[in-house]
């Protein structure tokens, strides 16, 4: 598809169906000529995130009627990894061998163009994997579906202020690189309303570890922005994909805390 902000691309719906194909591995057909409109697309990521996590949560809660808990999160995992064509755990793993290895911006966004991982690419991928992995297995069934659909939600929607906040890295052919220009207050609003459907049930189930949820997001995301800023002076699509995961993470450790509110 060819990249544009045309008056075409940037309607919603297409924004929405921009979003589920670069999100999913979901096979929707767009004519030839059609244009793709990241600052579009991206406001729309936090609500596929929580069908995305809806999946998710769910294989993992029907999976666990038949096996114990590890089984069921593996094959939840397995899953979802199969319907996002492991999108975020790749940029994950770039983002792990750019900053561990790389000493310089310039070392760090050649690391980012090699298709190999390296030692510290597998090390914080498997690592990631298996803590996201533990924290699904440590919750209680019942709340599996709403922190899988919060921890999805969120971790896409942190992708918006980091994109409010930072500019694209100019030459390279990534998410980021597809904005000319940082995204604007509206699209960050608008997929803020967006997530709502994917954090209510969490909101119901867990209201108080969704509130620790959202402080740690308000930690996380300004202190990568600040960090992305400092390292390589804007942001690549790697870099949005890892702080989508750790987002996630954060998420789902704050909903399987072992504490009594």
């Amino acid at each position: 598809m060819a990249i544009t902000t045309s008056r075409r691309a940037s309607h919603p719906l297409r924004g929405l169906i921009s979003a589920v194909q670069f999100l999913t591995r979901i096979p929707i057909s767009t004519p030839a000529d059609e244009t793709f409109d990241l600052a579009a697309a991206a406001a729309w990521f936090p609500l596929v995130g929580a069908a995305i996590g809806l999946t998710t949560g769910g294989v993992i809660w029907l999976a666990a009627h038949v096996w114990s808990a590890w089984p069921a999160v593996v094959l939840g995992l397995v899953c979802e990894a199969l319907l996002t064509g492991a999108l975020h755990e790749d940029a994950l793993a770039d983002v792990c061998d750019g900053f561990g290895g790389g000493w310089t911006r310039d070392d760090v966004l050649r690391i980012f163009e090699d298709s190999r991982v390296g030692s510290y690419g597998v090390l914080g991928l498997c690592l990631a994997v298996l803590l996201r992995a533990d924290l699904f297995a440590s919750l209680a069934p019942g709340n599996v579906v709403a922190a899988a659909m919060a921890s999805a939600t969120l971790g896409r929607w942190a992708i918006l202020p980091a994109m409010a906040a930072l500019a694209p890295i100019a030459g390279r052919s990534s998410l980021a690189e597809q904005s000319s220009h940082k995204l604007g207050g509206r699209q960050v609003l608008f997929g803020s309303l967006l997530a709502l459907p994917g954090v209510l049930p969490m909101a119901w189930l867990l209201p108080v570890r969704l509130v620790c949820a959202g402080a740690v997001l308000l930690l996380l995301v300004p202190m990568a922005a600040a960090y992305f800023r400092r390292r390589l002076g804007g942001l690549t699509g790697d870099c949005l994909g890892a702080l989508c995961y750790l987002a996630q993470l954060g998420v789902l450790a704050s909903a399987a805390a072992g504490w009594t509110p």
